[in-house]
């Protein structure tokens, strides 16, 4: 069971609800009784006939306009019709689940002035399985993510399609079913259901949550590269990195040794090696992917804070005695941070491709060229390495940061907005390239190792070895290498090569009567 707080929401509990693996939620009594405070301050403000903007004005450039009490709940449900309005491919059942998800804990949280059933209806759609059917443009993450989040508010009040069991039918149908009546939204609670950041954070934490499985899968496929081309771990010593005690450079380092423990191939080569050391894709692999991993930290912590935070307008402060027109709906900062996930993945990717170059190439490699058993005759990997660079292609493009594209909307009321959910579908495209780019490189650099056997590789590449081969096996010649990417895109989506992590164990040892200095 999660409890909606409004305060206490994990990006774990976000990805549970929204793959549906979770869907005993409960309104806690303490937020229940902040709904229910703020509620009753913002009837009181209506029966002294207060102006709160959205509920006795209209909306945007129309704020001037007074509203009669008579026709304020036509009012909130204008709003939605009129904001309903996203264009494009609708967003995935998990996506919109992530929605409904923040908007709730948002509202639990008793500064928007909506009812507790309200807050309810929307926990009502996770647990049945109603997902409303929202297009995925038409925010541009200021005023909220108006459209996007008026679509889901369309289906609560018995309007517009949904998605419920893999069938689009309409709200109306899947309330029907579900033993559940449409709600009519009175007045403030239509702006407070759509005035938020919720699409471009929600889609954010999926990519998070993706580009942070895909970075740890990037340790266990270059260190697969530096075995298949029988690279050195010795830039990855301890004393290395406390020189540069970067946290993200540490630990992309300590996942590397513990992957490169106890390895036959790099016993093979310790000694007489002319190399003096590796390129930059095989020996700076903690500090590139240290620096994603530093990225990404940052980007958790600013949606940590989002997903537990009052993201309307205005807010409602009973104790306090106010309501406050301010900017909470602005994604700035998530769209910033968006933008810098966008940018690490992107260079995750680039070091990742120039690993498949080293790989393929017999120059570089001393391996048979593209890694194809009979080259010339056969061609190998040649063309998963040019997929590979198609990708990047679009990742750098991807790069671009969305968040300073800002357009002025609504008569220029509006005239700086966060471009977020552009932000939102940037990262989530930029991180679903990194993964087929991670999943040609395994399937490259696993196929390296067989032309290096009887030699077993350090612990961690034999257990990815053995994971990608339950899965894709050797290339023995030919063969059309699509569904073998997809399948290793899979588990690299899945997480499959995170489970590999474990500590450093027994260091191999270094025979007597040779220097360190010798050592490669």
């Amino acid at each position: 069971m999660i409890s909606i707080t409004g305060q206490a929401l994990t990006l774990d509990d976000v990805q549970r609800v929204a793959l549906g693996h979770e869907r005993d939620l409960v309104l806690s009594p303490e937020a229940r009784e902040k709904v229910s405070r703020s509620r009753r301050f913002v009837e009181e403000l209506l029966q002294e006939n207060e102006r709160i903007y959205g509920v006795t004005p209209g909306f945007g450039r129309l704020s001037e306009v007074f509203i009669q009490p008579v026709r304020r709940k036509e009012l909130q449900l204008n709003l939605i019709r009129s904001h309903a309005s996203g264009v494009g491919q609708p967003l995935s059942p998990p996506e919109v689940r992530t929605m409904m998800l923040l908007r709730a804990n948002s509202l639990a949280r008793g500064d928007s002035g909506c009812r507790v059933e309200v807050v309810e209806r929307l926990l009502d759609f996770l647990r049945v399985g109603i997902h409303p059917v929202v297009p995925e443009i038409g925010s541009v993450g200021a005023s909220g993510d108006l459209a996007p989040l008026a679509h889901v508010a369309l289906a609560l009040v018995g309007e517009g399609d949904v998605e419920m069991n893999g069938s689009v039918i309409p709200s109306r149908d899947a309330l029907s079913r579900s033993g559940l009546e449409p709600i009519e939204l009175l007045a403030k609670e239509g702006l407070a259901l759509i005035n938020g950041t919720q699409a471009t954070t929600g889609l954010g934490v999926l990519s998070l949550l993706a580009a942070e499985r895909a970075v740890e899968t990037a340790e266990v496929a270059g260190a697969t590269s530096l075995e298949g081309l029988r690279g050195t771990p010795e830039p990855f010593r301890p004393e290395v990195q406390e020189a540069r005690p970067h946290p993200g450079q540490i630990a992309s380092a300590q996942r590397l040794r513990a992957l490169l423990a106890d390895s036959e191939i790099r016993e093979s080569h310790r000694y007489n090696d002319p190399r003096v050391h590796d390129a930059y894709s095989l020996r700076c692999m903690p500090q590139v992917h240290g620096a994603a991993r530093g990225a990404l930290s940052y980007v958790r912590q600013v949606l940590e804070i989002e997903v537990n935070s009052t993201t309307d307008n205005p807010l409602i402060f009973p104790d306090a005695g106010v309501v406050l027109s301010a900017g909470n709906f602005h994604a700035q900062v998530v769209a910033q941070a968006l933008d810098f996930l966008a940018i690490a993945v992107a260079d995750v990717a680039s070091i990742s491709e120039r690993r498949v170059e080293r790989l393929l190439n017999p120059d570089l490699s001393g391996l048979p060229a593209f890694l194809a058993r009979d080259p010339g005759i056969e061609s190998g990997f040649m063309i998963a390495q040019v997929a590979a660079v198609d990708l990047l292609a679009e990742m750098r493009v991807l790069a671009h940061p969305a968040s300073v594209d800002s357009v002025p909307t609504s008569g220029n009321k509006e005239d700086h907005v966060s471009m977020g959910m552009a932000a939102a579908r940037k990262a989530r495209r930029a991180v679903e390239c990194l993964e087929y780019v991670l999943a040609i490189e395994l399937l490259c650099a696993t196929q390296a190792l067989e032309f290096l056997k009887p030699l077993r590789p350090g612990r961690g590449v034999r257990l990815a070895y053995t994971c990608v081969r339950r899965q894709v096996g050797p290339l023995e010649g030919d063969r059309v290498l699509t569904p073998d990417i997809e399948r290793l895109r899979q588990m690299v989506h899945a997480g499959e090569f995170v489970t590999l992590a474990f500590d450093e164990g027994e260091q191999v040892v270094v025979p007597r009567g040779r220097r360190a200095k010798d050592h490669r």
